[in-house]
């Protein structure tokens, strides 16, 4: 298992290395020690989600607020989707910045999305699920919604006809409509005090 820092700290591109054999395959998807060891304090799972979706669907851009804050361990485990994570954490050195992933249920591949940074997907294919592992359980009213296609954001969605998108999404408000709300998280109150540098950790 590899596990590397990406350009918006605290927030990991996790790929498996997948043993094959002629009754098919096995990989670790998570593993807390190594995760620990990338982070710098443990992940500890309160509940797991599925969403399952039909092609072009845009779900996103999604997070909670602080407290009670969560993280969240992303994977593709049927299809395919365009995965994008952005930092909206006020004050963050890399605040407004977006990494983009491809995720599929082939690749062994996931994503850590620290506390405070929005997450987001496109779907490539029919019936694509994604599990979410996630630090804090669902509490109502604590969700951070952001308009996925704000244009000041403009993050790179490449689909070529408009996505299904739910109202809640539909009509979200833009990153700066949240900001002059106040409902974004501050990086000083979700980052460790001493701040890492990039790393890639890997694991047996």
């Amino acid at each position: 298992m590899r596990v590397v820092e990406t350009a918006v700290p605290g927030a990991f591109l996790i790929t498996s290395e997948k043993i094959r054999d002629e009754r098919g395959e096995f990989y670790e998807a998570m593993r807390g020690d190594a995760l620990q060891s990338a982070l710098g304090h443990a992940f500890e799972p309160r509940q797991i989600n599925y969403s399952v979706s039909r092609r072009n669907t845009l779900r996103g851009i999604h997070s909670v607020a602080v407290p009670p804050g969560q993280a969240k361990y992303v994977t593709c485990v049927r299809g395919a989707v365009r995965d994008i994570l952005v930092d909206l954490r006020v004050g963050s050195p890399t605040f407004r910045h977006y990494v983009v992933n491809e995720l599929d249920a082939d690749a062994g591949r996931s994503v850590y999305v620290p506390e405070g940074v929005g997450h987001g997907f496109l779907t490539l294919l029919d019936d694509t699920c994604i599990c979410y592992v996630v630090s804090s359980v669902y509490v109502p009213g604590t969700q951070i919604d952001i308009d996925p296609l704000d244009p000041d954001l403009a993050l790179p969605w490449d689909f070529s006809e408009p996505p299904l998108m739910s109202p809640k999404d539909a009509s979200a408000p833009t990153l700066a409509e949240a900001m002059e709300a106040g409902l974004l998280a501050a990086w000083h109150d979700v980052v460790p005090a001493r701040p890492r540098k990039a790393q890639a950790v890997e694991a047996p």
